[in-house]
């Protein structure tokens, strides 16, 4: 046993309050929470490289061919991550225990994808946001589907304006966080339900586990499209920020 973990113990032994906290950081429940952290702190630097890139690359594309391609793209690595966890797990070297580790990276994989790719929507609808908890409240939205969405469209308040541009620009921060906390509650109800289904999914052994995984990795992918799509409504005719062409 470690010195951090003797002194986690000590604290769970001693106090009902540290332990629900331990709990919950190092629960299922924490975990996720943490990934979902992580995912929405890719540089905004790395987001705009990566429009212009696809830009330059296809010189002629509208700001709606340039989200079509953002879809596909972000469609392929989410399957390709949900199919190669399943696959891997039926490989009997490899076994369940190991593919359910391997799931862990998977569902990394998953949320830093989707949010790498709701950046990137945005980008191309002139949006550049830094702050981590507008970042978060979109992940979460776009992730939980309409009912994630509508949370956001009621503290927007009927504005007329797409809600996923408003919460990335003049949402004001007490209504934010209120909406963060309700996103939050509800992400962690339903994703653990959501993600630990299609987990179960990817380790079944014989390779039954590959296609689940692609399948389900695509199900909840055309979600994040689709929550997106009405976040941001229609791209802009022509790209609010010019680049170099070389």
């Amino acid at each position: 046993m470690t010195h951090d973990d003797a002194r986690s113990k000590d604290l769970v032994n001693s106090d009902p309050d540290a332990a629900k906290e331990i709990r919950a950081r190092t629960g299922p429940a924490g975990l996720l929470d943490n990934v979902v952290d992580r995912a929405v702190r890719i540089p905004s630097g790395a987001v705009r490289k990566h429009v212009d890139q696809l830009r330059k690359r296809n010189p002629n594309a509208t700001p709606a061919e340039i989200v079509r391609i953002l879809e596909k793209e972000y469609l392929r690595v989410i399957q390709a991550s949900g199919g190669a966890i399943g696959a891997a797990a039926a490989v009997p070297a490899v076994g369940t225990a190991a593919g359910m580790a391997l799931s862990s990276s998977d569902i990394a994989t998953f949320f830093a994808s989707s949010a790498a790719f709701a950046l990137a929507v945005a980008d191309v609808h002139g949006i550049e946001v830094e702050d981590v908890a507008r970042r978060r409240a979109l992940l979460l939205a776009t992730v939980l589907g309409d009912k994630g969405a509508q949370d956001v469209e009621d503290a927007v308040g009927g504005s007329g304006v797409a809600w996923g541009k408003v919460l990335l620009t003049s949402m004001p921060q007490t209504t934010l966080r209120r909406v963060n906390k309700t996103l939050t509650n509800q992400f962690i109800r339903r994703q653990l339900a959501k993600q630990g289904g299609l987990l179960v999914g990817r380790v079944i052994p014989f390779g039954i586990g590959a296609v689940v995984g692609i399948f389900g990795a695509r199900a909840l992918g055309h979600t994040v499209i689709k929550q997106s799509r009405d976040a941001f409504g229609p791209p802009p005719e022509r790209f609010p920020r010019i680049i170099e062409q070389r």
